[in-house]
């Protein structure tokens, strides 16, 4: 007999070629799938560009901001703030405690745009109440943004930023002072005496408040409005000038207010140690003037910003004077960069001070809860344009 070798069994070859190609097709799925996700996802985000005329859009809601994370290329750049909460909200671009940019008082349901030149970098956003984590916005290089960069030199404002600081020094010392003097009255339980000592302290910091943004985080301590935190006045952040302004004049009361009195004097005492070293760019202190004065205009029956003493006007007649000094300051160059528009920011000022004039009474001015309707539409009109032009100086300054 022959003896046969056994044959080596192989492996049917068809089972293992499924596999592959099961594999393959299930390989090609997913990344077709990521890629349509990919292109929806750039697709939705142009589309919501294109719609919103070239601006980037975002969203805010009660806990944040969608998206929270931006990235946008160096230059000009615009963003339209859409309030989906439920009560107004304020966004803001921040490198560090300095406001680069912002928007305040946008009422719920409604939108408002936010134009800026930003430099590469991270930056920090606001997302509606001030409790709320903060977003990200990272700000990278571009060709535009280079071309973009010229602009006057520091030196031609070194003479309005020296005098400058000289005005924020000796208005730092006044604040200092008022809020003692409004701290002592409250500690001491002298009601009468502590609402005639607060609007002294509220003018004296809204002199400076053209470059709150600055200090951003002393401005949150100082002067921030109820409607920015989670539980508004009975939040435990609430704190600074309208916590004890609504001490006084809503509960009629000093109870409670000794720590926030104390809070406030180490608070301004702070500022006025920053003072010394504090940078403080042209843009800033023209932006921020347009953007104090503007705060004024858009604010809606229920935001005004001494809502419970209604000393809204003696507030307001403070911003003008910390404004019109930096338009003095600025005055030298500006004059030179567009003499049309200094004239027409001049006549903004008289007339809103021929407005103003008429709801005087004695050296301070009357309630504004007792301003009609057509009154208060009429100041907030004249305090609109002066935003403008005071934006529109900026941009002829190269400051934009």
């Amino acid at each position: 007999m022959t003896s046969e070798t056994p044959k080596e069994k192989t492996a049917d070859p068809m089972p293992r070629l499924i596999i592959r190609v099961g594999l393959a097709l299930a390989l090609l799925l997913l990344v077709g799938a990521g890629t349509a996700f990919y292109y929806a996802s750039r697709v939705s985000s142009e589309a919501r560009k294109a719609a919103s005329g070239g601006a980037t859009v975002v969203t805010i809601t009660d806990k944040t901001c969608d998206p929270n994370e931006l990235t946008v290329p160096a230059g000009r750049t615009s963003f339209q703030i859409v309030n989906r909460s439920d009560r107004a909200v304020e966004w803001e671009i921040l490198d560090g405690v300095m406001v680069v940019e912002e928007r305040e008082n946008i009422a719920p349901g409604f939108s408002q745009t936010l134009n800026a030149r930003l430099e590469p970098g991270e930056y920090q956003i606001t997302c509606g109440l001030l409790s709320n984590p903060r977003g990200k916005l990272v700000v990278t290089p571009s060709a535009t943004a280079s071309a973009d960069a010229a602009r006057p030199q520091l030196t031609a404002f070194i003479g309005a930023l020296a005098e400058y600081k000289l005005f924020l020094a000796a208005g730092t010392n006044d604040l200092v002072q008022a809020a003692g003097d409004l701290a002592d009255a409250v500690k001491s339980g002298n009601l009468d005496e502590a609402r005639r000592l607060y609007e002294p302290a509220r003018a004296a910091y809204a002199r400076i408040a053209p470059v709150s943004e600055i200090f951003s985080d002393l401005d949150t301590a100082i002067d921030a409005r109820a409607d920015y935190f989670e539980k508004r006045e009975a939040d435990p952040a609430f704190g600074g000038l309208h916590r004890i302004e609504y001490g006084l004049f809503a509960q009629n009361s000093t109870e409670g207010l000794a720590p926030v009195a104390d809070k406030l004097v180490a608070d301004v005492a702070t500022l006025q140690g920053r003072i010394h070293d504090m940078r403080i760019p042209p843009e800033k202190m023209i932006g921020g003037a347009a953007s104090l004065i503007n705060r004024f205009a858009v604010a809606g029956p229920d935001q005004d910003e001494d809502r419970y003493a209604h000393t809204d006007l003696d507030s307001f007649f403070a911003d003008l004077v910390g404004v019109r000094k930096i338009v003095d300051l600025m005055r030298p160059v500006a004059q030179k960069a567009n003499g049309d528009l200094m004239a027409a920011i001049d006549k903004d000022f008289v007339a809103i001070g021929e407005t103003m004039d008429a709801h005087r009474q004695g050296d301070a001015f009357i309630a504004y809860d007792r301003l009609s309707t057509s009154d208060k539409a009429v100041l907030k009109k004249q305090a609109a344009q002066l935003a403008a032009d005071l934006n529109k100086l900026r941009d002829s300054l190269g400051l934009s």
